[in-house]
């Protein structure tokens, strides 16, 4: 009889190494996925904040400038906050041709990436 159930045994055996096996690579799949995407998101959030106290050096610069033009600082900080404005408007009626178009295909390319060379080719 042990001679009988020997092959399925094995089996059964090599069937729970090969599981084991597809795991361990989903688990490293997963994590290598996690791991750009989360040095893309720091990335981005540095990227954002030095832009930002840029943005803000750069409009206090200008509102003194502007001010010592025209004589009055708090006419300089309006057109400044009005420049600003419209600059947030553009960036908010552009913002699915800006972020969604252009984030949607990183995604895509970062948890379905090509096997083959010929995916990549094309």
């Amino acid at each position: 009889m042990n001679r009988f159930t020997q092959p399925a045994e094995q089996l059964t055996s090599e069937a729970k190494d090969y599981i084991d096996l597809r795991l361990d690579e989903v688990k490293l799949a997963a994590a290598k996925g996690l791991s750009v995407s989360v040095s893309k998101l720091v990335g981005l959030l540095l990227i954002t904040s030095v832009a930002t106290n840029l943005i803000l050096v750069l409009a206090f610069g200008l509102v003194l400038i502007l001010g010592e033009i025209i004589g009055s600082y708090a006419w300089a900080a309006l057109i400044i906050a009005a420049i600003l404005g419209v600059a947030v408007w553009i960036l908010i009626s552009k913002r699915d041709a800006l972020f969604k178009n252009t984030f949607v295909p990183v995604f895509v390319k970062l948890f379905f990436p090509a096997d083959n060379d010929d995916e990549k080719a094309e």
